[in-house]
């Protein structure tokens, strides 16, 4: 549970460096919420089908929000690679391939432009 509570603690901190534990265990844990909340959503009768959003869902994943492109931009720090990255994913298909791609790379070991290694190597 500390892994997904981490993102949170650094909020805003798109600086240093994230494990791809931290990345993965942080979106896998938003993925659980979001469907459980889909659901409470459909249940409840606060699910609009002509947004695809429902009432909880949407405002978890807004507060989510930024605490992803937090950690995402560490995660990416973590490879050896700018946060611009980021932006890889506004390229359909190859850009989202492209991304994963880097998520799934091991940390540069080491120190590294964006700070000492989470790892602690």
């Amino acid at each position: 549970m500390n892994w997904y509570l981490e993102p949170f603690k650094k909020y805003a901190d798109f600086s240093g460096r994230a494990r791809r534990k931290e990345y993965w265990l942080f979106n896998l844990f938003n993925l659980i919420i979001t469907v459980a909340l889909a659901f409470l959503d459909m249940f409840t009768g606060t699910f609009n089908e002509e947004t695809g959003v429902g009432l909880l869902s949407g405002i978890y994943t807004v507060g989510v929000l930024i605490p992803g492109l937090a950690v995402s931009i560490r995660r990416l720090h973590d490879t050896g690679h700018s946060g611009w990255w980021i932006l890889v994913n506004l390229v359909p298909l190859l850009g989202a391939l492209v991304f994963i791609y880097f998520m799934v790379l091991d940390s540069k070991p080491g120190s590294n432009e964006y700070g000492p290694s989470p790892k602690g190597l």
